[in-house]
C-alpha cells in the first residue's frame, strides 16, 4: 500500500522508484533472497533514505512485493460449463502460478505465520485463489442446490495452494510436476464425492475470511 510521502508531487518519478524498488526485490526473492528494505535499495541503485520513505519496514516491502494476481477467472472465454473440466482448467493454471511464483509465495507465507506488528495486515491477504475456485465450479450453482459451492472451493484450496505444494514437494519429496498432478486429482475426488452426494460440512465462519 502506498505511503503518504508517494502522493505528494513528482508522483510519475515517485512511481518509477517505488517501481524500481519492488522490482530489485521480487529479482532477490525469485534468486531465493530474502529481501530487506536496504537489499532493495540497493540493487535499485535507490539510497536507504529515499527507500525507507516508500517502505517503512521490510515487511510493508514483502507486502508490495507479494504476486497481485488480478484476473477475475482463470478460465478461457469459451470455457465449458462442466464443472469437471472447468475445475482440472483452474487447478492447472494454479498450479503454474505456484511454480512462477514459487519463491515469493514461500516467503509470504512464512512471514504470514509470524505475529504481525499492531496494525499490520498478513502478507497473504491478496490472493485470490477461492473466486477462481468458485468461478470454476459456478454451474453447479444451478444444477446441483444441494452443494455448498463456497464450502467446497474452500477445500479444494486446501490441497490446491502454495502450502500444500511446499509438503508435498519439501515433506514427501514429490516432483513439482508430481506435485500438481495429485493436487489435481484430490481437487477431482473432492468435486466427485460432492456430486455423489456427500454434504461438505458447514464452515460458514470461513466465509469472509480465507484467501
Amino acid at each position: 500500500m502506498a505511503v503518504p510521502y508517494e502522493s505528494t508531487g513528482r508522483r510519475e518519478q515517485k512511481g518509477r522508484t517505488r517501481a524500481a524498488i519492488l522490482a530489485a526485490a521480487r529479482e532477490q526473492l525469485a534468486g531465493g533472497i530474502t529481501p530487506t528494505v536496504e537489499s532493495a535499495a540497493a540493487e535499485a541503485d535507490v539510497s536507504r533514505t529515499t527507500a525507507y520513505r516508500y517502505f517503512p519496514t521490510q515487511r510493508q516491502l514483502l507486502q508490495a512485493a507479494y504476486p497481485e494476481i488480478e484476473a477475475p477467472t482463470l478460465l478461457p472465454r469459451d470455457a465449458t460449463a462442466d464443472p469437471v473440466e472447468r475445475l482440472d482448467l483452474v487447478v492447472r493454471a494454479l498450479a503454474r502460478i505456484n511454480d512462477e511464483w514459487e519463491p515469493h509465495l514461500r516467503t509470504a507465507l512464512r512471514l504470514s505465520l509470524e505475529q504481525p506488528a499492531t496494525g499490520e495486515s498478513p502478507i497473504m491477504r491478496r490472493g485470490r485463489a477461492i473466486g477462481w475456485l468458485t468461478d470454476a465450479l459456478e454451474p453447479l450453482r444451478d444444477s446441483r442446490s444441494d452443494i455448498d459451492v463456497r464450502a467446497l472451493a474452500l477445500a479444494i484450496r486446501s490441497a490446491t495452494g502454495i502450502e500444500a505444494k511446499i509438503w508435498l514437494t519439501d515433506v514427501a519429496n514429490l516432483s513439482g510436476a508430481d506435485a500438481a498432478a495429485l493436487a489435481s486429482w484430490v481437487a477431482q475426488a473432492m468435486l466427485a464425492h460432492a456430486l455423489a452426494g456427500h454434504p461438505l460440512p458447514t464452515i460458514a465462519s470461513a466465509r469472509t475470511k480465507a484467501n
